[in-house]
């Protein structure tokens, strides 16, 4: 289990000192970069990204919810990210991209909308190291999770085992407390929280407890 806590809730004025309040408890610092075209907000993008590298202890989890990837995601490796995600939605050659991306240093990943189903993707997963399965219509955060993703998560993690593989299946958008559980339970080993864990009063101990969380749920649905 994988916590990667995004930023996109933090105070954007003080990413590096946010960022280290939970850089003893997390794996991941998880940084949303949109563009104003493929989703209606805007954020943050490389020249952010490369100065966080320079002060977070913690590899960056850079999720590009943008047009274009085939011309920016592989600049978001070679700066240093240890994971860059592109969505398929927004991808012409995602083949190519993701292959960009590994052989610029940082594993690849291939986002999800809610309503793109997984299965036409099967046969990518050998180009993958992670499965991000959007748990909210992408753009903004503080959303309110949706359960019609949860089978979806089942059927990816399904495939990935049938597979053999060992790529990691992430869920982002609407993940607190009250839903890690059950994203756990359906087979997510990875898990983006934003608002659950820089809107808390105490980001560290916020991080603990949906860890412990997703632990328990996914040793209750493992079989004997």
């Amino acid at each position: 289990m994988q916590i990667a806590p995004s930023v996109l809730a933090a105070d954007f004025a003080r990413l590096a000192d946010e960022a280290a309040t939970i850089a003893d408890v997390a794996d991941w610092v998880h940084v949303d970069v949109m563009d104003l075209h493929f989703v209606p907000n805007l954020t943050i993008g490389l020249p952010v990204v490369e100065a966080l590298l320079k002060h977070s202890s913690l590899p960056l989890d850079c999720h590009l919810m943008i047009e274009d990837p085939e011309r920016w995601a592989p600049e978001y490796a070679e700066a240093g990210a240890g994971n860059v995600t592109i969505h398929a939605e927004a991808s012409a050659a995602p083949v190519r991209t993701l292959r960009a991306i590994r052989a610029a240093g940082a594993r690849a990943g291939l986002a999800l909308n809610p309503a793109t189903a997984v299965e036409p993707y099967a046969d990518l997963l050998p180009e993958l190291d992670m499965l991000l399965l959007m748990t909210v219509e992408p753009g903004f955060g503080g959303q309110h999770f949706l359960d019609l993703v949860l089978p979806k998560v089942r059927r990816a993690r399904d495939l990935v085992r049938g597979r053999g593989g060992s790529v990691w299946v992430q869920v982002d958008g609407g993940v607190t407390d009250e839903t890690i559980g059950r994203c756990a339970e359906a087979g997510a080993d990875m898990f983006v929280a934003g608002s659950a864990v820089f809107g808390a009063a105490d980001p560290a101990a916020a991080v603990t407890e949906l860890r412990r969380r997703a632990d328990l749920a996914a040793g209750a649905a493992r079989p004997d």
